[in-house]
């Protein structure tokens, strides 16, 4: 699933393209993806979008006029992608922009769970919307971080995923924050100390900083991860095997060695977790 790191890359490359001519037309290509009806997406032709923005893990678009905001969520295997004119574009995007001077804004998703999404709404009807996220995870500090992991006793690994807590981390970057801070993925937040605290809120920005750079950069999963789905192989920092828990829809990626004190945490299908 698209990331902090990916979604604002993209929202650096969109900003500049996305406002250099007015809307022709905005229409969904597949049934489930617009996800409001009111406004339609005709309300968009010959407005211009004021660029590109983000909150969370949403990739927005509002218009130059201040009445409308686009908003798409990617979900797991969205993307999103500005085709110049003379430019090949997808044959059957989920959902299309196009320009009036011939580029497009085309929405694609692999697989076939089609969860990606859009919506069409005011500003007003955004921040309703969007009222549930957290402080976004690049801007949070210590103290900040702090209050979020005392105000609930929780693993840390379902915490920092937790949109609402913490916006913009997912699974893989949850598995390489932990892994840099040399924390459990299952250590419960109430047992943090302040100095843990503090190194948790350096991994956070740091990892997410390193990983933007190299998204930015053009680089894909396998530059930005350096543990997440590379269970089997040998820890990065310290050669230990590298292990996994599975869940039904993700993988915990950890190393034994540096966060979990030599410890291998049984696969939660099988048997309880170790903590």
């Amino acid at each position: 699933m698209p990331e902090l790191p990916e979604v604002e890359a993209w929202v650096r490359e969109l900003d500049p393209l996305v406002s250099r001519a007015p809307i022709e037309i905005a229409r969904p290509g597949h049934v489930a993806t617009l996800k409001t009806f009111d406004p339609p997406p005709s309300a968009l032709a010959g407005r211009t979008f004021e660029g590109a923005r983000r909150r969370g893990k949403n990739l927005l678009f509002p218009t130059a006029d201040g009445e409308l905001v686009l908003r798409v969520h990617l979900m797991s295997a969205g993307r999103l992608r500005y085709v110049p004119v003379g430019k090949k574009a997808p044959a059957k995007p989920m959902f299309q922009v196009r320009f009036a001077d011939g580029g497009e804004l085309d929405l694609t998703e692999g697989g076939k769970k089609k969860r990606a999404g859009v919506w069409l709404v005011t500003p007003g009807g955004l921040d309703a919307e969007l009222a549930h996220l957290g402080p976004d995870a690049l801007d949070v500090d210590d103290a900040a971080l702090g209050e979020i992991l005392r105000g609930e006793r929780r693993q840390l690994h379902p915490l920092l995923r937790d949109q609402r807590a913490l916006a913009g981390i997912g699974r893989a970057h949850a598995n390489e924050i932990l892994w840099t801070a040399r924390l459990s993925p299952f250590r419960l937040s109430t047992d943090l100390g302040d100095d843990e605290v503090a190194i948790l809120a350096t991994a956070i920005h740091d990892d997410l900083a390193r990983a933007l750079e190299l998204r930015l950069d053009g680089k894909g999963d396998a530059d930005v991860y350096r543990i997440h789905g590379r269970f089997g192989e040998p820890c990065p920092r310290c050669g230990e095997t590298l292990r996994r828990v599975d869940f039904e829809e993700h993988t915990i990626t950890y190393c034994p060695a540096c966060q979990t004190g030599g410890r291998v945490l049984k696969d939660r299908r099988l048997s309880r977790l170790l903590r």
